[in-house]
């Protein structure tokens, strides 16, 4: 006598439908994780850029302040100038094989970035004296030499160290003020940025020490 063969069993249609709603749960979930790594990754990176940005301008800032140019060398000129938002700067320029030289070094803000710009070298001091002019007027800002540093920026501030205190750079003159107590020997900068509560401050010796 034969065997009676069982009939082959399927999935029925609810088992199915069951079936793609986990699944799609399922890439519901892997691609909003997915989307979030993707989003903090970018984040990540662009705070990565900005630090690096940051780091670069602090580290420009401080070659400029160690090479500072004295103020015996420019015969009673101004060698250093800072306001809200923008500092200038005589500094020595020193290249292998040549004599030193002087060079005028400018920050400004402009729309939100730092930008630094500095002047061809010269030993003539009255060929000093025209780029100084030019950069404390800002009429060189459309000349060659401009280096974007730093975006995002709301605001820049300088403070100088006279004797033993901090006080406001800016209405001070340096031209004339041979004297080491009038002299500012050290610089405080500090800069806002707009994804920061607080502004980064870097202080700085003014000159060669």
């Amino acid at each position: 006598m034969s065997t009676p063969v069982g009939r082959a069993r399927g999935f029925t249609l609810i088992e199915l439908l069951v079936a793609i709603s986990i699944l799609a749960i399922v890439a519901v979930l892997g691609w909003r994780g997915l989307d979030g790594i993707i989003r903090s990754r970018g984040a990540l990176t662009a705070q990565m850029e900005q630090t690096r940005s940051m780091q670069l301008a602090f580290a420009q800032m401080q070659s400029d302040s160690a090479h500072l140019a004295p103020p015996e060398l420019l015969q009673g000129r101004a060698f250093l100038s800072a306001e809200n938002d923008k500092i200038t700067l005589v500094r020595v320029v020193l290249n292998d094989l040549q004599p030193s030289r002087l060079q005028v070094v400018s920050y400004r803000l402009r729309d939100g970035v730092l930008v630094r710009r500095e002047s061809n070298a010269t030993r003539d001091l009255q060929q000093l004296d025209a780029l100084w002019q030019a950069a404390i007027s800002n009429s060189d800002q459309d000349q060659p030499g401009s280096v974007a540093l730093q975006a995002g920026v709301r605001s820049l501030s300088v403070r100088y160290w006279i004797g033993n205190a901090w006080v406001a750079a800016a209405g001070i003159s340096t031209a004339g003020t041979l004297t080491p107590a009038n002299n500012p020997t050290g610089m405080d900068v500090a800069m806002a940025l707009q994804d920061y509560a607080l502004p980064l401050v870097k202080t700085y010796v003014l000159g060669p020490r």
